[in-house]
């Protein structure tokens, strides 16, 4: 297949899937003690994780002895000051809750169910994927419906595991807002909205952990699994049937599909709490608009050499570079001088022991990018050849 994902090493990742049964989150009670500090905070509210919360709204008043001691005589604020915050926060989770909640979907296979969230007033619902799996027909059920609606498959890009469906003729499928999430930032309080173990409708909330992550979702049946890029990583938390949701921040604004729940292997591959990882809505938009327009993907941004590749082992049985199987005719690699049967040891100085850790180091490259790329011949001589990288192609 063509390079960036290795299915046999993938990391210890996982789409949300559909079995489990833990119980709907409820809004914690909020801290009385964020009180005028939240109001500080465009748009801010408590976390799932709620000492990472706390830390973030108090850091500016803790910064020095000379801070905490000039802020003490506002500590003496009006009696209810506290409240009033917590009151206000409240209200602003209820506001995009209700603007949002309508924009997403759940979407039904003969294999299991996912979330949706509404991309356009043309019908145009995008998801995961891995939700949609081989099929071309789907059952969507809009927020607060009893009734299904029929969608067929629009087009897919396994590569960024997104994929949009289409409701013909629907009606009251009001499209979400998708924000810019180059301007997220870690911090940033989040809300995840989809359909978690096929509850309707439900919300968790946390925030921004990370961003700029690069992992690795394993194959399963339907899906070849893929290396992303540009991932956030959230604490709201991200249940099975959360994927191709929504992640919002609190100007009700879509930054992200929630995708892959991390795995924790100590604990026998059980989900880590407060560890998902979430799709950026620059790339959910620049896919979702060009499998609308072509129901394919021309310009992907996600560089490819052109080989189709395998994990090669040592004497000793471990993992020892990634053997070309195939290279495209008149492809990066074949340009640069790459055959069958050569074995890629590094690009750019960094060790590619196998076939994942190539894909990851490809998908944080971009098209057009000059490669050193050092490899093995199959007669035991080594060499480094320099590779333009290509464009991914829609698979």
């Amino acid at each position: 297949m063509e390079i960036p994902s290795s299915p046999s090493s993938a990391r210890p990742l996982s789409g949300p899937r559909h079995r489990g049964s833990p119980p709907w989150r409820r809004w914690p009670a909020l801290l009385a003690a964020l009180g005028a500090a939240l109001l500080a905070l465009a748009g801010c509210t408590s976390s799932a994780g709620g000492g990472g919360t706390a830390s973030a709204a108090s850091a500016p008043a803790a910064s020095s002895p000379a801070a905490a001691s000039s802020a003490a005589p506002s500590a003496a604020a009006p009696p209810g000051a506290s409240s009033s915050g917590a009151v206000a926060v409240q209200n602003a989770f209820v506001s995009v809750i209700g603007r949002v909640l309508p924009s997403v979907v759940e979407i039904r296979t003969s294999s299991g169910l996912g979330s949706g969230v509404v991309f356009d007033d043309q019908g145009d619902i995008v998801t995961n994927a891995h939700v949609v799996g081989t099929a071309t027909r789907f059952q969507v059920l809009p927020s607060g419906s009893a009734s299904a609606l029929s969608a067929t498959l629009v087009g897919t890009y396994r590569p960024d595991d997104l994929a949009v469906i289409k409701v013909s003729g629907a009606r009251n499928l009001p499209p979400a807002t998708f924000g810019d999430s180059a301007k997220l930032r870690v911090g940033d309080l989040v809300l995840a909205i989809g359909n978690p173990l096929g509850l309707a409708s439900s919300v968790t909330e946390g925030i921004v952990s990370a961003v700029g992550r690069t992992v690795t979702e394993p194959a399963e049946s339907g899906s070849p699994g893929a290396t992303l890029p540009n991932m956030i990583q959230t604490s709201a938390a991200i249940n099975p049937g959360n994927s191709g949701g929504a992640l919002v921040d609190l100007a009700g604004q879509v930054m992200g599909i929630p995708t892959l729940a991390a795995v924790d292997q100590q604990i026998g591959g059980g989900a880590a709490p407060g560890i998902g990882f979430v799709i950026s809505s620059n790339m959910v938009t620049n896919i979702a608009r060009q499998l609308i327009s072509t129901g394919h993907v021309s310009n992907s941004g996600r560089a490819a050499l052109g080989v189709e590749v395998t994990t090669v082992t040592g004497p000793s049985g471990n993992p020892a570079g990634v053997g070309v199987a195939a290279v495209t005719a008149g492809g990066p690699a074949a340009k640069a001088g790459l055959r069958a049967g050569d074995v890629i040891t590094a690009v750019d100085g960094t060790a590619t022991p196998d076939a994942q850790t190539l894909s990851t180091v490809l998908a944080n490259t971009r098209p057009g990018q000059s490669v050193k790329v050092s490899i093995t011949r199959s007669d035991g001589s080594t060499a480094t050849v320099n590779v333009t990288l290509g464009q991914l192609p829609n698979t």
